[in-house]
């Protein structure tokens, strides 16, 4: 009695079918997978969103300060809105804790882009991917203007940006610049380090500063010359563009 196979044609043609089937998925398949990151992304803003309304309740409507540093005899405190740091200065040992942002809580994995894969441009922040609008509403030390901003400044919170996808060259830089000089802003070498990152599906995540998120495919380039050369180089060979959300301050500002 003979034996039912499959003759070597038909395990060919079977083999094709598959593997065509498989090249049709896979661009679907990595679709939905960077769909899911984007919306975990955008779940993460919103929660850093939440916290800021927390904060802003309990300190006169002010927002968390970008960034500002404390010495003692013993320890240097570095303040930022995202991690602080307490540096013994005999030991040099470093403790990093949750920032201003979160008022000492726990904050996990929420200050992590699931798209990022690169470090922060700052040292001892263990997640990153996320920056925040520094020019106008976080401002701080060694900015022009120290103290930060007010919620009842922002006369447009729904077009005001409060966070976003942070990326430069070599990491993720957490300070959101505008791209224009301004009376309160006026260091240009700064600028190209707080541009976005394009990373999802070639847009960019932000939250406003009424709590709404939006995904932008846009980006702009213009800025202080030397900045936009910087800019246009790294976006030559990136797979992922880096840029501000307007070409001009508006998303950033207070009016």
């Amino acid at each position: 009695m003979l034996k039912k196979a499959f003759t070597l044609v038909e395990l060919l043609v079977v083999i094709s079918v598959i593997s065509l089937m498989m090249a049709i998925m896979l661009p679907s398949m990595n679709a939905a997978r960077q769909h899911g990151k984007q919306t975990y992304c955008l779940n993460n803003l919103r929660q850093m969103f939440i916290a800021v309304q927390t904060y802003t309740q309990m300190y006169d409507e002010y927002y968390p300060i970008a960034h500002f540093i404390q010495e003692t005899d013993s320890k240097i405190y570095e303040h930022c809105w995202d991690f602080s740091t307490i540096t013994e200065v005999a030991s040099g040992k470093v403790e990093v804790i949750p920032g201003l942002l979160w008022q000492g809580q726990t904050i996990e994995k929420v200050q992590q882009c699931p798209s990022f894969k690169g470090s922060s441009n700052t040292q001892y922040d263990q997640y990153t991917g996320y920056n925040y609008n520094t020019s106008y509403i976080g401002h701080g030390e060694g900015e022009t203007i120290e103290t930060p901003a007010r919620m009842s400044q922002v006369g447009r919170p729904s077009k005001c940006a409060l966070f976003g996808d942070g990326q430069w060259s070599g990491g993720a830089n957490k300070f959101m610049r505008a791209p224009k000089k301004w009376a309160g802003d006026t260091n240009n070498s700064l600028k190209a380090a707080g541009t976005q990152g394009y990373r999802h599906n070639v847009k960019t995540n932000v939250v406003w500063c009424d709590g709404h998120t939006s995904s932008q495919k846009e980006y702009y380039t213009e800025t202080a010359t030397s900045e936009k050369k910087k800019i246009e180089r790294y976006n030559e060979t990136a797979k992922n563009k880096i840029g501000f959300l307007s070409p001009d301050n508006s998303v950033y500002d207070l009016k």
